[in-house]
């Protein structure tokens, strides 16, 4: 694609790295065929083609981020399949980045949109101020159907849908320490806590640290460790997305040099898509740039880091059949499509793949929450796929597809490293018959 930015635009390092990226694309639309949102929708303008062109004009003309542009970035999941997809190399995922980040210094949003945008900002990265709310939603849960009634406040209803009945007590794996290797040592690993899934489902972590200790990993939770910053960084708040990713930094650089790292496993892979990318996102931080570059180099989603080990027999063999959930961050965002279904095969069960694997279930972080129609549309869509296999329950890696296909769904719907905690020796989990 032809660009004509000016010398003083391509001065400032953002606007190079988006040009470098708008002059790959070749306009070839093969990124249409797999973009849910063009699928779902069928407006040009919704699929990545389309936004590159609206990116393009708003970025070389310098303007302001208009009504237009935001409504169909907003649109945008950042399922990131059309990378999987272009033949061209196009890094699609830094150019929309970059444009967020352009909407959000230079349009102003309506004020319910503003307050949204800030609830979830200020609620969703903090565990504690997250569980409150979920405490409080059960109060408000009857009053879905009338935020409903009104377009402002139905990603209010939306919220409330989508918010457990009950919230699981909080977790020692959430607390900073060091859980030891069982037997002879064989590794040393931090692990990811994070903000909303140890508050959503703390046996995923708690299935994680019991499988690591008995393959002989220690495993430790570092001090001083927060939300990797993904969700900020998607709404364009490029600020605190990077100091998220500097606490990070810290936290695991100091786990480093106190004993060294094998890796840093992550649990929930929309969380291991960011900070694979800090080394990106800090990269014209002097103080930080090395380091950061370390940090991404050793993340690793578990199943990824799982599939290094000589792994044991398993001590049972369950047999279900499982329909196994790739999220878009895992396969698209991290390229991991075979170890998560070759673990699980190994591990005694039957794997099945539902049709149109690669379109995303609605869930894309706070997407649920902000654009709930489009997201409805897709995930009954994912779901009738997902059942269509005939499996016992479905496998993902993701927090947020658990719970969004969870509310949908008639099968179980459980972590892929629950299910091989199980298969190697570990508890059966809550909710298989």
């Amino acid at each position: 694609m032809q660009t004509n930015f000016t010398t003083a635009q391509l001065a400032d390092p953002h606007v190079q790295e988006s040009e470098k990226i708008l002059r790959k694309c070749v306009h070839c639309g093969f990124c249409t065929a797999t973009c849910p949102t063009y699928v779902t929708l069928g407006n040009e303008l919704d699929s990545p083609r389309g936004r590159i062109y609206l990116i393009k004009d708003m970025l070389e003309n310098g303007r302001p981020a208009d009504k237009e542009i935001v409504t169909h970035i907003d649109r945008c999941l950042s399922c990131l399949a059309c990378m999987t997809t272009c033949p061209s190399g196009v890094n699609y995922m830094h150019l929309v980045d970059h444009a967020r980040v352009h909407i959000e210094k230079t349009y102003r949003r309506p004020l319910m949109n503003r307050l949204t945008r800030g609830v979830l900002a200020a609620v969703l990265p903090y565990p504690k101020r997250f569980r409150a709310a979920l405490k409080l939603a059960r109060l408000g849960r009857p009053f879905a159907n009338v935020f409903d009634r009104v377009p402002a406040l139905k990603p209010f209803a939306a919220m409330l849908r989508l918010a457990p009945a009950t919230v699981p007590a909080q977790s020692a794996t959430a607390s900073p320490g060091s859980h030891a290797a069982q037997g002879a040592r064989l590794g040393r690993v931090a692990i990811l806590t994070g903000c909303a899934q140890p508050v959503l489902e703390p046996g995923i972590n708690e299935a994680t640290v019991s499988l690591l200790t008995r393959l002989g990993i220690e495993v430790v939770v570092p001090r001083g460790e927060g939300c990797c910053g993904a969700l900020v960084h998607h709404m364009g708040r490029e600020e605190a997305a990077l100091a998220s990713a500097r606490q990070n930094v810290d936290a695991w650089t100091r786990e480093i040099g106190n004993g060294g790292l094998d890796a840093i496993v992550i649990t929930a892979s929309g969380c291991g898509t960011t900070i694979k990318d800090y080394g990106f996102m800090l990269r014209l931080d002097p103080a930080y740039a090395e380091k950061a570059a370390r940090v991404s180099a050793l993340a690793k989603d578990v199943t990824e880091y799982l599939a290094t080990l000589d792994l044991p027999e398993p001590a049972r063999k369950p047999g279900l059949t499982v329909a196994y959930h790739s999220a878009c961050s895992m396969q698209h965002g991290q390229k991991i499509t075979r170890q998560p279904k070759d673990l699980l095969a190994r591990a005694g069960f039957v794997v099945r793949e539902p049709r149109e694997g690669h379109l995303c279930c609605g869930s894309a972080g706070t997407y649920n929450i902000m654009q709930p129609e489009i997201s409805a549309r897709l995930r009954d869509r994912k779901v009738r796929n997902i059942e269509a296999t005939g499996a016992s329950l479905v496998a993902t890696g993701n927090i947020g597809c658990i719970t969004q296909i969870a509310s949908a769904a008639k099968l179980p719907v459980v972590h892929t490293v629950k299910l091989l905690d199980w298969a190697f020796g570990g508890d059966k989990p809550a909710g298989l018959e």
